[in-house]
């Protein structure tokens, strides 16, 4: 042998360091056997492989088809309409909630102050022990915002007489549907119900709504995707960072309230409030999330995840090929940046829909283009770059209408694969506020959760289950 030679070490990573101390030249490689070294679920994930025929053919192509309905949808928001009036199966005691079912039994904390707040602003209650024996009474239908077509962010409750922002993927013609966002602090999606959050609540339905609509209606709608784009260009991430996306709003929706609304005091305290709130795009952006999502939906043989969502006690995915069908895992407290006073002893485990920002390829997996962000949840810029480069190894591809500057424009990684997941055990990261885990009290901190692979083995085990059955791994 002529010339110096070197190891590639892959295994454990004392081997390494004892080479390097022998001063011989070392390059050591990150490696664990796929599925963490179960053989039965590596044995599944090869099952369930891309190939050139049979069913690894049809996954290939099913996880094409599906990415390629996500990263061609054009999200246009319509309208805003009260949720009894457009969502379905939206009865007087109806109360939809973020994440997978979950009863009044099972919530803790936020949800349960949400729901309180909730039942007295639809007037159903009109002191929190009324409402309380109300939420317990069974006479409340709780389901899934989800279950609807719609997101909420953190507890997500969404009652009759809330509106709701309606945009439809014109692409497709699938339609999602999400709240308006309230502002930060004592708000209702963190679990505040006092009487400033009701007021707040029934101002945003009789002046806010209106005057949007007309607005809304004036400009014939206002084209979402295109303001997630430049956003991103802006240092926004769109889930926790939305200061750029909500003064792209701005700038469009304004002169339009101006020019449709005749009450000049309904004008003014719209514009005050829209100019205040840096984060009244994040429920835009997830409704446009979840409409391009639909359009992926229920696409048989498709790995790919549609949907990400958190109720406090369980964290749920869905994916396209198995439908309806949730896979959960126990949900975890965030780690990030705590208000002074407050720590993770107060923070009630991850909750909300606003993963679906993640699920469709922002949020977390664009905070390469947001280093700003961690002052917010916490880390560092070079986190954030860690982060989304991570979430490449777990997607299908790349949104070329999502670029990253900080990353050469590379698009975001898009198209969570199950089987990327479980194979890897690298999990999908999402940033999150946090809320108080007693209710009534709001906001506490913000901060970044992995979501537990035990919801993407379940999901594996599912699929594999499914289409052996079926005879498509004879």
């Amino acid at each position: 042998m002529h010339g110096p030679f070197g190891v590639v070490n892959i295994g454990l990573h004392r081997f390494a360091d004892d080479l390097s101390h022998a001063e011989v030249e070392v390059i050591d490689v990150n490696w664990q056997p796929p599925a963490g070294g179960d053989p039965m679920m590596a044995h599944k994930l090869a099952d369930l492989s891309d190939n050139d025929r049979e069913l690894g053919l049809k996954i290939r192509e099913a996880n094409l088809e599906a990415f390629t309905r996500l990263t061609e949808s054009q999200p246009v928001l319509k309208d805003i309409v009260l949720a009894r009036e457009i969502l379905p199966d939206m009865s007087d005691t109806t109360i939809l909630h973020a994440g997978p079912p979950i009863s009044w039994e099972q919530m803790i904390g936020a949800m349960r102050g949400a729901v309180i707040g909730g039942l007295l602003y639809e007037g159903l209650a009109t002191t929190l022990e009324e409402a309380e024996q109300l939420a317990a009474s069974g006479a409340i239908s709780f389901a899934p915002c989800h279950s609807r077509g719609a997101v909420g962010p953190m507890a997500g409750i969404l009652t009759p007489h809330m509106p709701v922002m309606v945009v439809e993927n014109e692409r497709h013609g699938s339609v999602a549907y999400a709240s308006m966002n309230e502002g930060w602090g004592r708000t209702l999606r963190f679990g505040a119900y006092d009487v400033k959050v009701i007021d707040r609540l029934k101002w945003m339905r009789d002046v806010l709504a209106p005057s949007l609509r007309a607005a809304i209606s004036y400009k014939g709608g206002i084209d979402v995707k295109s303001l997630i784009a430049r956003a991103l260009h802006m240092g926004d991430e769109c889930h926790n960072r939305d200061l750029a996306a909500t003064s792209l709003f701005y700038k469009d929706i304004a002169p339009a309230i101006v020019k449709s609304v005749k009450d000049k005091q309904a004008v003014f305290s719209s514009l005050e409030f829209l100019s205040s709130q840096e984060h009244f795009f994040l429920n835009i952006g997830m409704a446009a999330c979840k409409a391009g999502l639909v359009a992926a939906s229920r696409i048989p043989f498709s790995t790919m995840v549609t949907a990400i969502a958190r109720n406090g006690v369980e964290i749920g995915i869905q994916v396209s090929g198995a439908g309806n069908e949730w896979f959960t895992a126990k949900a975890e407290v965030p780690h990030g940046l705590y208000f002074p006073g407050y720590s993770e002893a107060d923070a009630n485990p991850d909750l909300g829909d606003s993963a679906i920002t993640e699920t469709s390829g922002i949020g977390a997996f664009a905070m390469a283009g947001a280093p700003a962000i961690v002052r917010f949840v916490g880390g560092t810029p070079s986190d954030a770059i860690r982060y989304t480069e991570e979430m490449y190894e777990i997607t299908i591809g790349e949104n070329p209408n999502f670029t990253l500057p900080q990353l050469d424009f590379r698009g975001t990684p898009t198209g969570i694969d199950v089987r990327a997941v479980v194979e890897s055990g690298i999990t999908p990261v999402v940033n999150t506020g946090i809320a108080h885990r007693e209710a009534g009290h709001g906001l506490v901190g913000a901060g970044v959760v992995r979501i537990p692979i035990g919801a993407f083995e379940k999901a594996v085990n599912y699929l594999h289950k499914q289409w052996e059955e079926n005879g498509r791994l004879n």
